[in-house]
């Protein structure tokens, strides 16, 4: 199919749209809620499906969650509620939209769009894509094969989970100077880069649109790019996923 429907889910908010797949763009302007408080499942799904039906959209659906995602079911919630978790997630979205859908990480939906149509297009080394928001999410890739529901925003480090040292919400949200932010971000890439040893990192989330502001402060050995698709990563990763339901 040349056309599919790409739903990202935050703990902020919820936006999609249908993805001309042909360009790895939005189809049309994307239509953006209020992720619900508490965000769980049922709630969650009916405000998916309202944004589905908004646009009169019949066929298959990605939907990017911000969890482990393994044979369509939900096993951890990061900024979602916790009654995700043991969740048919996937069957779920399927039985409330009535049509095709394919769950998948919402880093990793983020990570398909830039090393299809982004950053990462032609890049067969080492990649690791990494998202600044609400918390931080991961995707890596291996000579172009992605290695799913990597998570590093949860990994511990210097005694809290990553995505408290270092996500862009204590900018946007909590005031932090965007230099004393950066100085955390370089540590932990310095952090990632003893792991992996990546050839590419890309940098993305919604802060990525102020790079220019503050890469000055980070100092990878590894190239270090903005994702190329910005916020919109999400949604046109997820109707990558989703076009092989078609």
């Amino acid at each position: 199919m040349s056309e599919c429907f790409g739903i990202d889910i935050g703990g902020s908010g919820i936006k999609g749209a249908p993805v001309d797949l042909s360009r790895g763009d939005l189809a049309k302007k994307r239509k953006r809620v209020e992720t619900p408080q508490p965000a769980t499942p049922e709630a969650v799904v009916a405000a998916v499906a309202a944004i589905v039906e908004g646009f009169s959209y019949r066929g298959p659906v990605g939907c990017a969650l911000p969890s482990v995602v393994r044979d369509g079911e939900v096993r951890s919630a990061a900024n979602i509620d916790p009654s995700w978790i043991g969740v048919a997630g996937e069957k779920l979205f399927c039985e409330r939209l009535g049509q095709p859908v394919r769950l998948l990480n919402d880093a990793d939906a983020a990570g398909l769009a830039e090393m299809r149509y982004g950053a990462g297009r032609d890049e067969r080394g080492v990649v690791l894509l990494l998202t600044f928001g609400t918390g931080i999410g991961s995707a890596l890739f291996h000579k172009g094969k992605l290695v799913p529901n990597t998570e590093l925003g949860h990994a511990h480090f210097r005694g809290m989970e990553a995505e408290d040292y270092a996500a862009a919400r204590l900018v946007e949200r909590e005031d932090m100077k965007i230099d004393w932010w950066a100085s955390r971000v370089n540590e932990l890439l310095h952090h990632f880069e003893q792991l992996f040893s990546p050839d590419l990192i890309v940098f993305g989330g919604g802060i990525s649109k102020r790079f220019d502001d503050f890469s000055q402060h980070l100092t990878t050995r590894a190239r270090l790019v903005p994702a190329a698709l910005r916020n919109n990563a999400g949604i046109v990763g997820a109707a990558l996923a989703a076009n092989k339901l078609a």
